[in-house]
């Protein structure tokens, strides 16, 4: 049986492994980005549409992460209660469900619009962030229409174009 420090001494491990990697696999223009060696000072930092994209899904994914690691701890604790363990597995239930979904969403969206997309599920509410400039109020109406389909009550569906 592996024992807390062994597991965290692998984790660490692997995650210096994974960042040598990286490291090693960059082009070297952007190495000369990150230590300093530009001589072009006027450069700014772009950010196009897919880099908020990508932000808004891991805040959300760290988001779901906390609430999740919150509920096992619920459930691994030996001192709460029957009623608190059913709801933190509920909890769980209920985040991998609505994870599944948004996975599911995204993979609609990207195959059947071709957009690159963000999706937020509380509740009856449905937050669609779109990566693209040209908001257009058909495709929000047939993004709106696809994902209601999904569902059998009335969904509560917003599309944002970023």
């Amino acid at each position: 049986m592996i024992n807390k420090q062994s597991l965290w001494f692998i984790t660490l491990f692997s995650l210096i492994i994974i960042l040598g990697i990286y490291y090693v696999s960059m082009p070297s223009d952007a190495l000369t980005v990150f230590s300093g060696n530009t001589t072009d000072t006027s450069s700014a930092i772009e950010v196009t549409e897919s880099d908020i994209i990508i932000a808004m899904k891991v805040e959300e994914e760290e988001k779901i992460l906390s609430q999740m690691d919150e509920a096992q701890k619920v459930l691994l604790d030996e001192t709460a209660t029957a009623d608190d363990k059913n709801d933190a597995y509920k909890t769980l239930q209920l985040l991998n469900s609505q994870k599944g979904k948004t996975l599911e969403i995204e993979r609609i969206i990207k195959n059947e619009f071709n957009f690159e997309s963000c999706v937020k599920i509380e509740g009856n509410k449905i937050n669609i962030t779109i990566s693209s400039k040209n908001d257009d109020i058909k495709t929000a109406n047939s993004i709106i229409s696809r994902v209601q389909k999904l569902y059998d009550s009335q969904m509560y569906i917003t599309v944002k174009f970023q």
